[in-house]
């Protein structure tokens, strides 16, 4: 069985930074895409940053310039440093990823649970 979970979110000020991490753990055989999702209340959930395998990139255009998405495959984590936040990055994030159990299997989306970042003053 495969779990995603994350750490790292919080209460910042506006203009604060915050780092969230999530690890992907239990059968897995391989890891193709690894990325962050947010939903605020009210709104459909967005892609707010993704990296491949390889370490390509792909960011909302509202984040781009403040927000930085790592990973590390050994560790099958991905990280997600956000700096300059704004009150309007106020959202449960998640962290997504497309995993493969076995070399015969399918790809699936896995997801973790959420976790809370708030920015207000």
């Amino acid at each position: 069985q495969v779990q995603l979970v994350e750490s790292g979110g919080g209460l910042v000020q506006p203009g604060g930074s915050l780092r969230l991490s999530c690890v992907a753990s239990g059968s897995i055989f391989s890891i193709n895409v690894m990325g962050w999702y947010r939903q605020a209340p009210g709104k459909q959930r967005e892609l707010v940053a993704a990296i491949n395998k390889g370490g390509g990139t792909n960011y909302a255009d509202s984040v781009k310039g403040r927000y930085t998405i790592s990973r590390d495959n050994a560790k099958n984590t991905v990280n997600l440093q956000m700096n300059s936040l704004k009150p309007e990055d106020t959202a449960v994030y998640y962290c997504n990823a497309q995993i493969r159990v076995t070399i015969v299997s399918p790809e699936r989306d896995y997801w973790g649970q959420g976790t809370q970042v708030t920015v207000s003053s």
